[in-house]
């Protein structure tokens, strides 16, 4: 009885081993959803006068519902584009004025393509990859807080506003692909963006910043 189970599993495990094969090869076309989370590691400049000596500013995280289509175009080079919801960003005071509280908020949509190389033989059921992408982030809705018109002398009868520059930049990833059925997959990646822009405010003043967020993306796929 043993032996019969030992013989069944190898040949289910051989199915599916046959089924991933089917489902990676040149040509293969497919689609995930998941989440995103962007964790900027924000390293800002100075405030552009008049302001305190050091006021910087800092940006927190967000997750959001994203997905993605991938193309095959051989059996290890692929075409991604990841696709998803806009992010939303807080920014925060920082150097000088640490403890002011948030200052406003930014939505952002940061769109990317992929050209991914994937490890391993097409019938592998489990396939790493590293990719490298060119990313266009696209900042709207900016909202601003009294903190912000307070940090830069405004009123609450002309409150301090702001735009942030849209930007190109690029990205490189790190992920693996584990199809566990013929047409089913899981897609979990690491990203690492290179992103500088620049926050001009209604009261004339600037400030650029850093931002070269990592990003993690898990989503659950299917391929045609």
């Amino acid at each position: 009885m043993t032996q019969q189970f030992l013989r069944a599993g190898c040949v289910l495990a051989l199915a599916a081993a046959c089924g991933a094969a089917q489902a990676q090869q040149a040509g293969t076309f497919s689609v995930r959803a998941g989440f995103t989370r962007i964790m900027p590691q924000t390293k800002s400049g100075d405030l552009s006068e008049p302001s305190f000596p050091h006021t910087h500013v800092d940006v927190g995280a967000d997750t959001a519902l994203t997905g993605g289509i991938n193309y095959m175009l051989t059996d290890h080079w692929a075409l991604d584009l990841p696709v998803g919801l806009p992010f939303q960003h807080s920014f925060y005071g920082d150097g000088a004025i640490a403890g002011v509280g948030k200052l406003g908020q930014t939505k952002v949509v940061p769109a990317t393509l992929f050209a991914q190389y994937r490890f391993g033989e097409a019938q592998a059921a489990l396939r790493p990859y590293l990719g490298l992408g060119v990313t266009y982030s696209k900042f709207f809705k900016n909202r601003s807080t009294a903190a912000l018109t307070a940090v830069t002398g405004g009123s609450p009868a002309n409150p301090t506003t702001a735009h942030i520059d849209n930007k190109w930049g690029f990205t490189a990833q790190v992920g693996f692909v584990w199809n566990f059925s013929e047409r089913w997959f899981l897609d979990v990646a690491y990203y690492k963006s290179f992103l500088k822009t620049t926050a001009h405010l209604s009261s004339g003043q600037s400030i650029g910043m850093r931002l070269n967020p990592n990003v993690v993306a898990v989503g659950v796929g299917y391929r045609f």
